[in-house]
């Protein structure tokens, strides 16, 4: 391995393995490297997404950056020739958020208008098109629904990262397996980092994409990141009453969200008693199911009167306690350190847009394809959030 590089990108999950892909893609001369201590991923939120994407959100910044990530994936083959991924199954079902708020359905149209603008397919449905739409779903305490029928689902979230890692790889960037347990600071840039396996290694940039620890990498300069792992148990459940294949991923007001997947459901929610938890704690709480999800379940719908729980699995959101919204881009308090954290549950849709901008801002000093700036960390250091409500 060489002693230095240009970039070096601390994590190689889907953030990570995008913006190696964005830099090598406008830069062939450039040397990348990326750090990532499991190239197994098997606790990566990438790996442990429910791997969806959508529009409805209610800051016009969030819809135009998955807006960009629909298209990305809708085109990866073409964009990746080299990444060995020929499609990532995109299924449109779209999502549906429901309200029991009579005063939501006002902002609800307006929202839906501003994403319709940015060319989404949003609709606000009241309770008589809903059940003609959904006729298995009891919506006796929904007032109405905010539904998008095409342009948002889920895909597949593994193949997005093995694409662009593979042609990341394909087009000079360096992937290793190591971690990173120290940084050098000459002023105000970073000048090194250090490596678990005893390297040091001279870089021009460095790009923070360590997920849920990203706050630990930014300690290594003495530096507060309002990140941190949250925890999230979610359930494959087997109800032979309730087939629905062409269901949406439903949002309900009541807390849970669910989705079909393979003639079976995936379904979770935040636990009432929600905080941060270790980085290596994937112990499941298993009575979520039993004590909160199942009985919302069964109220939306009879069918899920009968369940089973086929399988769980636990995944961290590197979550930003500030705001939940993700932090991008150049530290104010650094000439060559990039921010790429605190996606809270959103960064795989997120993944395609951010990579781009983050590779434009470090090769031309600003946001080219979209403007990011009201993701920076200024906002993070001044204590102001970003104004998204349409967060699950």
């Amino acid at each position: 391995m060489r002693s230095g590089y240009d970039i070096v990108v601390i994590g190689g999950a889907v953030m990570g393995a995008s913006t190696a892909y964005w830099l090598t893609a406008m830069d062939p001369a450039l040397k990348v490297l990326v750090v990532e201590r499991d190239p197994s991923y098997a606790q990566s939120a990438t790996a442990l997404s429910v791997a969806s994407i959508r529009s409805q959100f209610s800051n016009p910044v969030n819809v135009q950056i998955s807006r960009f990530g629909l298209e990305f994936i809708k085109d990866f083959a073409n964009r990746l020739p080299q990444g060995g991924v020929s499609d990532l199954g995109l299924k449109e079902n779209g999502y549906l958020f429901l309200s029991n708020r009579p005063d939501a359905v006002e902002q609800m149209e307006t929202l839906a208008a501003m994403q319709r603008a940015l060319g989404a397919q949003t609709q606000v449905l009241d309770p008589a098109a809903l059940s003609a739409r959904f006729p298995w779903m009891n919506l006796d305490d929904v007032v109405a629904g905010s539904f998008g029928p095409s342009g948002e689902g889920w895909f597949d979230n593994m193949g997005l990262l093995g694409g662009l890692r593979a042609q990341a790889r394909a087009q000079g960037a360096t992937f290793v397996n190591d971690t990173v347990v120290g940084l050098d600071r000459d002023q105000d840039r970073v000048v090194a980092v250090h490596l678990a396996s005893g390297g040091r290694i001279e870089t021009g940039a460095v790009v923070n994409a360590a997920g849920t620890r990203g706050a630990e990498v930014m300690r290594y300069l003495d530096e507060d990141l309002p990140v941190e792992p949250r925890k999230r148990t979610v359930f494959v459940i087997d109800a032979p009453n309730a087939r629905h294949p062409d269901a949406p991923l439903l949002v309900d007001h009541s807390g849970f969200y669910m989705r079909p997947e393979h003639g079976q459901w995936i379904t979770a929610t935040v636990p009432s008693l929600d905080g941060p938890c270790a980085v290596d704690d994937f112990d499941p709480d298993h009575a979520l199911f039993e004590n909160e999800i199942w009985p919302a379940l069964y109220n939306r719908a009879s069918g899920f009167d009968a369940i089973k729980v086929t399988r769980f699995w636990v995944g961290h959101y590197d979550f930003n306690t500030l705001d939940q919204n993700a932090i991008l881009g150049r530290h104010p308090g650094y000439t060559n350190l990039y921010m790429c954290n605190g996606f809270s549950g959103h960064g795989l849709q997120q993944a395609p847009a951010v990579g781009r901008g983050l590779a434009e801002q470090i090769l031309t000093g600003d946001w080219v394809s979209l403007d990011l700036s009201p993701l920076g960390m200024a906002r993070v250091l001044e204590g102001r959030a970003f104004a998204e409500i349409a967060i699950v």
